[in-house]
This record gives C-alpha cells, sequence and structure tokens, in this order.
C-alpha cells in the first residue's frame, strides 16, 4: 500500500456502510457541481463532468442530488456556489509527504482548519512545491475482479485507450493511466463489460515511507482527520504499509 491502492479499495468497500456516508455524498455532489459549472453540464460533452457522476453513482448518491448539483453548477438552479481548488502540502509522522486537496468557498476557512488538523496530529504544513514534486499526476480506475478476468485481459481491452499499466492491488485490479486519458480508459473498460469500482484523477507517489505498526497508525489517523474536514475532497500520502501492518493497525 503506497498510499493510494489498498486503501483505496478498502475505502471504496466501506464507503457505503461508513457513519460518514453524510460527508461522502456532500463532497461527490460538490464535485459534480464544479465539473458542471467548468465545462457545462452535458456530460457527452464534459468527460469531467461525466465520470464526477459515475463516481457518485457507484456510492449510491441518489440520481435527484446529482441531478440538481448539475443545474446548478451549469447555472439552470439558483444556489450554486463558486468553489475554488486548493491544494495544501504537509509533512506527516515520519516524514511522511502529504497532498491535500480542497473544493471550498472560503480559502481562509479551508486553510485554517488544514492547518489544525495537521498540527494536531503530528504534521507540519509544509511550502508549496516542497512536497508535491514527490508524486506523480495519475489516472487510477478500479476494476472489481471476477474469477476468470486476469491482467492481461484488463490490458488488452484498454491499452489503446491509454492505459500504462495495470496492477493486482487485491481485491481489485488497479489501472494508471495519465491523468489527461482517465475518461478514455474508463470509457474502454465499460464498453470491454468490466466492473468499474472508482475512477479518480490520483497523485500517485514516486518515493514512498515504509512504516511499522505505530508509525502507520499516526499517519491514518491524520488522514482521517483532514478527510473529515468539509472543505477536503482528496488526501494522498506517500507511506507504504504492508498488509500485516496493516492488519495490526486495522485490529
Amino acid at each position: 500500500m503506497s498510499g493510494h491502492s489498498k486503501w483505496a479499495t478498502t475505502k471504496h468497500k466501506k464507503a457505503v456502510v461508513d457513519a460518514r456516508r453524510g460527508k461522502l455524498f456532500a463532497k461527490l455532489v460538490k464535485t459534480v457541481e464544479v465539473a458542471a459549472k467548468t465545462g457545462g453540464g452535458d456530460p457527452a460533452g464534459n468527460p469531467t463532468l461525466a465520470d464526477a457522476i459515475a463516481k457518485a453513482k457507484s456510492q449510491s448518491v441518489p440520481n435527484d442530488n446529482i441531478d440538481r448539483a448539475i443545474k446548478r453548477g451549469s447555472g439552470e438552479l439558483a444556489g450554486g456556489v463558486s468553489y475554488e481548488s486548493v491544494t495544501y502540502e504537509a509533512y506527516g509522522p515520519s516524514g511522511v509527504a502529504v497532498l491535500v486537496e480542497c473544493l471550498t468557498d472560503n480559502r481562509n476557512r479551508a486553510a485554517s482548519d488544514v492547518r489544525v488538523a495537521i498540527t494536531r496530529n503530528g504534521g507540519t504544513p509544509a511550502d508549496p512545491g516542497s512536497v508535491s514534486y514527490l508524486f506523480n499526476r495519475k489516472g487510477v480506475i478500479l476494476i472489481d475482479k471476477t474469477p476468470d478476468l486476469t491482467e492481461d485481459d484488463i490490458l488488452l481491452a484498454v491499452l489503446d485507450a491509454g492505459a500504462e499499466e495495470v496492477n493486482d492491488v487485491g481485491e481489485a485490479f488497479e489501472v494508471v493511466s495519465e491523468a489527461t486519458d482517465l475518461h478514455a480508459v474508463r470509457v474502454a473498460a465499460a464498453e470491454a463489460d468490466l466492473t468499474v469500482a472508482s475512477a479518480d484523477i490520483s497523485w500517485l507517489p514516486s518515493v514512498s515511507v515504509p512504516l511499522d505498526a505505530e508509525p502507520a497508525r499516526k499517519v491514518l489517523k491524520l488522514v482521517e482527520a483532514l478527510e473529515d474536514l468539509d472543505d477536503v475532497q482528496n488526501v494522498w500520502f506517500n507511506a507504504d504499509i504492508s498488509d500485516d501492518v496493516m492488519e495490526l493497525v486495522s485490529s
């Protein structure tokens, strides 16, 4: 686990029964609204919106909520909010690099809340650029496993659409592409009758920090505190937590 794959898979499987389901819904709806405002309300001509809708539906966000978000974003419905995308950088416990992506209508509030969550959980805010160089922006798709499905089957289906690699990450297969190819790869996977569990623009670490149980527990506590903030959309980190250590932390 390098700050994404297995952690992302685990979060996907738990999301529907998560006690913070309401917060998850709100964040997904916000993503839909921003995508509609940026590129228009027609998903056929707005790949970012199409991906945001697909992600919201995969987490069981009601269609009415999605439709209203599209209309607010495109200006068909009053009440839309002007959100700003902001990324904050930090070092967590054990020197783990952390990127925090926010969509906020109040930059000062977001900055303050993120800083407090970081410092209260053993982290240190970092200057812009001091952490982000340790990550690469990629498209990441998780595909549900079936008994006969292999990595080669998936690669054959999505290679021409821009997929770079396919990895077995436990409960799912992970397909990595350039961020700009995410939509095309997701469409190719769906057309090949593969079950897409999630599709996201992700920051994947180029260098990872291996952690034992206690440091891992501290890092995950920081990540959860950040993810619980209303303005925070995603948290990326470069901790390398093995299955054995994750099992210890989970217990």
